[in-house]
């Protein structure tokens, strides 16, 4: 029995010693662990300054205006906040807009025309005359209010609509380029009376810009019908590095590029438009149906294919428009043949008609902060297959005169109108771009008879000629939603493309002078602040 006690107390000194020897392993081991985790910790945090301190020697002490886009530390080195949403939106129908106004000085100019879009011959003009300083609105972008909706209808199936119209923020009016040409009649005999205008597809609707609803499916393509851009006037706009600056981009201010050779067709109306992209290529086509009767609302059609690969984009086009309307004021002598001749409507105007056939090809490459584009436009305008008779209805509610205020007949020899351009854009910084453009337009001789075939002076409008247009802009977004910007073109006109300019050979009654200049020029600086919401 004391054996058998004696060995227990024996057993149990040994496994209090075991015990102990393992509490004294743990407690070393968890010391141990304790100095490296406190060594690691100061290797780390000594890491984290040098890195704060690395980061905040990297930030440029050069201003970054005058910065190239190498020498401006990785946007990504910080991490910024993501961008909120505040767009103007309840439950996907959306209130947005622009507001675009400054100050502009132009050489030879005309008086401002709040009907206008813009409201100034930016561009040199046959009325342009003295110099204009003052408010210029418009000048980088069409100033315009919208309301949009996307609203999903069945699955990945949407139902989408968009109302914009374009106005001038100087005046509140809504754009009318028809309206500002009928302020102008009974002024050809006077030029210098006359204010700025321009031809255009704004005359003054409610929506004069766009106004089309449809349905959109991300991998059916979208349809939508209703009064929408021509597809040659998206071309431009894509592919034009100074694009919607009515003030220095000649593709812009002038429309008839976008309107496939007449600006009043650069906006369809009873359109039908299909879009849709397979990989990489896009296809799309626009078909706008005639009102019927004497109307210049004619058939058009258009299509397009393009395609996206690497930072590369190209697009073609072609398209015919049928009864194409050119509008012009009216002489005193034509105001007085319509008067009690034809319906008033909303004013009374002279137009050229034509049936028009456009090709189109443009381009652009990304590459980096730069931005490259080029494009190449043909027109041939051709006399009317469905001649328009005096009383006929233009957009707008318009109506075309009577005797010699319609022309069914100027193109008995096809003009052939080309134009192309290149342009390129750099972001200096994140926030400020700058922008430069050529762009030059060219037209054949088309006087089917007489002394003026085949003729290369400014006699004549249908004689040769060319217009040049130079211009280069910078734009700082040192706001969200605001920016501030400027710049300025330079145009020219020569030879055909100058007949009856005052700055040419042209005099203020109207007429031309024997063995005048044959070209005119101009240049347009301004300033402006925009809004955008």
């Amino acid at each position: 029995m004391k054996r058998t006690f004696i060995t227990a107390a024996a057993v149990l000194a040994f496994a209090a010693t075991a015990h102990a020897d393992e509490l004294s392993d743990i407690q070393a081991q968890s010391k141990q662990l304790r100095e490296q985790m406190s060594k690691r910790l100061a290797e780390l945090e000594k890491r984290q300054k040098a890195l704060e301190a690395q980061q905040k020697a990297a930030v440029p002490t050069i201003s970054p205006v005058d910065a190239m886009a190498a020498d401006l530390p990785y946007k990504a080195a910080v991490k910024a906040k993501p961008a909120e949403n505040d767009d103007i939106c309840i439950k996907g129908i959306c209130v947005y807009g622009n507001f675009d106004m400054g100050v502009s000085y132009i050489q030879h100019g005309a008086p401002l025309n709040a009907l206008g879009n813009p409201p100034l011959n930016y561009l040199i003009s046959k009325n342009s005359n003295g110099s204009y300083f003052g408010v210029g609105s418009n000048q980088a972008s069409s100033s315009f209010i919208g309301l949009r909706g996307k609203q999903e209808i069945g699955d990945n199936l949407y139902a989408v609509f968009n109302l914009q119209t374009i106005f001038d923020p100087a005046s509140g009016m809504n754009a009318s380029g028809i309206g500002g040409i009928a302020q102008n009649n009974g002024l050809t005999n006077n030029l210098g009376f006359q204010n700025s205008f321009q031809d255009s597809s704004k005359a003054g609707q409610m929506f004069n810009q766009a106004a089309y609803f449809g349905i959109s499916s991300p991998t059916y393509g979208t349809f939508t019908m209703g009064r929408q851009s021509a597809l040659s006037s998206d071309l431009v706009t894509n592919y034009d590095a100074l694009a919607g600056a009515n003030a220095f981009s000649l593709l812009t201010f002038q429309g008839a590029n976008g309107g496939g050779g007449d600006t009043e067709d650069r906006v369809y109306d009873n359109s039908y438009e299909y879009r849709v992209n397979v990989g990489p290529v896009r296809l799309a086509a626009i078909a706008q149906l005639r009102n019927g009767g004497n109307s210049s609302t004619g058939n058009a059609f258009q299509g397009d294919i393009g395609f996206d690969y690497m930072g590369f984009s190209m697009d073609f086009l072609g398209g015919k428009t049928y009864d194409a309307v050119s509008a012009a004021p009216l002489s005193q002598a034509q105001l007085a043949a319509s008067i009690n001749t034809v319906a008033n409507g909303n004013g009374i105007i002279a137009g050229t008609v034509s049936d028009n056939t456009v090709f189109q090809v443009g381009a652009k490459y990304v590459i980096g902060p730069w931005k490259f584009y080029g494009g190449y436009e043909n027109v041939h305008f051709a006399n009317p297959d469905n001649p328009l008779a005096p009383g006929a209805f233009v957009t707008g509610g318009y109506i075309l005169g009577a005797g010699t205020a319609i022309n069914n007949t100027n193109f008995t020899k096809e003009k052939v109108l080309q134009t192309g351009w290149i342009g390129a854009k750099y972001a200096i910084t994140p926030t400020l771009d700058i922008a430069g453009a050529y762009y030059h337009e060219w037209q054949n001789s088309f006087a089917a008879t007489g002394v003026n075939v085949g003729c290369t002076d400014a006699r004549s409008a249908q004689c040769s000629g060319s217009l040049d247009a130079v211009s280069l802009m910078v734009d700082w977004r040192f706001a969200r939603h605001v920016d501030m910007y400027a710049g300025v073109m330079w145009s020219q006109v020569q030879n055909g493309l100058a007949s009856g300019f005052l700055q040419a050979n042209g005099t203020n009654a109207g007429g031309t002078i024997v063995g005048g200049s044959n070209k005119a020029s101009s240049y347009d600086p301004g300033i402006g602040l925009r809004y955008q919401f």
